[in-house]
């Protein structure tokens, strides 16, 4: 999946919730969750905005351990996504 199609499916919860389920990653949807809640905003709306953080804010080594594991992968827009979300949750 591509990024742009990853975030064109960002409109609601359950389709938050289902790309990340997509990733096989059950922990880091409850985490998600969590914070989306605590900054009181549904998961969509962080998912997107955890993207949108990673691509502002990344150095220049994350961005280039981004672009050598996306360079390996069938699904470079999965590995972007949990880049940026497994930044989020570690903020």
């Amino acid at each position: 999946m591509l990024l742009g199609e990853i975030l064109n499916r960002l409109t609601d919860d359950g389709r938050a919730t289902e790309i990340i389920l997509d990733m096989g990653d059950l922990p880091m949807l409850v985490a998600m969750r969590a914070r989306a809640e605590a900054a009181g905003v549904d998961l969509a709306t962080f998912a997107r905005a955890a993207l949108q953080r990673y691509a502002a804010e990344a150095s220049d080594e994350e961005w280039i351990t981004l672009m050598g594991l996306m360079g390996r992968t069938n699904d470079p827009g999965r590995v972007c996504f949990k880049r940026a979300f497994d930044n989020a949750l570690r903020a």
